[in-house]
């Protein structure tokens, strides 16, 4: 597979959990930072939602990160270069800066420290344990963005 086209889609339930778990951050329901991701999309120019896991470093700097690969929120986001973060009623208006291959790593183990135990199905066998040398091989497929 190449990495730098990785997409694994939803299969068996996963539609229908994935419409659940949508539903919660538009009730305004977070439990470890979901958040619900509209992006204008880049053919319709009509929002694009989506549940995603908002990744905030010790530092403050916050962090989207694609576990599934080049999802279309991904490439719509590239295009459109920002979005909105929803929680219930609060809309955050956001720009986004995609992350080099070569500057993930420590945001990868960051991120699977956080979410392994959700998102690890889609790291094919790569944990946060993992040495630098195996996420800096597997970053390419896993497009990350910071957010401010």
């Amino acid at each position: 597979m190449d990495l730098g086209t990785r997409y694994i889609g939803p299969t068996g339930i996963d539609p229908i959990v994935n419409r659940i778990a949508n539903l919660l951050p538009r009730l305004g329901i977070s439990v470890m930072g979901p958040r619900l991701l509209a992006v204008r999309g880049r053919k319709s120019g009509e929002w694009r939602t989506t549940m995603v896991n908002l990744m905030v470093r010790e530092d403050s700097a916050r962090f989207l990160v694609a576990p599934r690969g080049h999802t279309q929120w991904v490439r719509n986001l590239r295009a459109a270069g920002g979005g909105e973060l929803r929680l219930g009623r609060k809309v955050e208006a956001f720009t986004a800066t995609e992350i080099a291959d070569a500057d993930k790593v420590p945001l990868l183990r960051l991120y699977l420290r956080k979410w392994g135990w959700e998102v690890g199905k889609f790291f094919e066998g790569v944990t946060k344990d993992a040495t630098d040398e195996e996420l800096a091989a597997i970053a390419p497929g896993f497009p990350v963005f910071q957010i401010k």
